[in-house]
């Protein structure tokens, strides 16, 4: 299984951490924003369809705004 990935943003966060958000398009036409957060070694992945990430990033706004 083939996918394509388009880096749309990348972060370097406190602790030597990092998130990127990528673009990703299956070979079937589905297309999912993917979330990537590293760690050290390790690394979790998690795909967004349009719905859970306009969520995720209207939660992560108003959670910035109580910071």
């Amino acid at each position: 299984m083939a996918e394509e990935q388009v880096e749309l943003v990348a972060f370097e966060l406190p602790y030597r951490r990092k998130a990127a958000i990528r673009r990703v398009t299956f070979d079937s036409g589905m297309t999912m924003a993917r979330l990537v957060l590293r760690e050290g070694t390790r690394i979790t992945q998690v795909d967004l369809d349009a719905e859970a990430a306009q969520k995720l990033g209207e939660a992560l706004v108003a959670a910035a705004r109580d910071l």
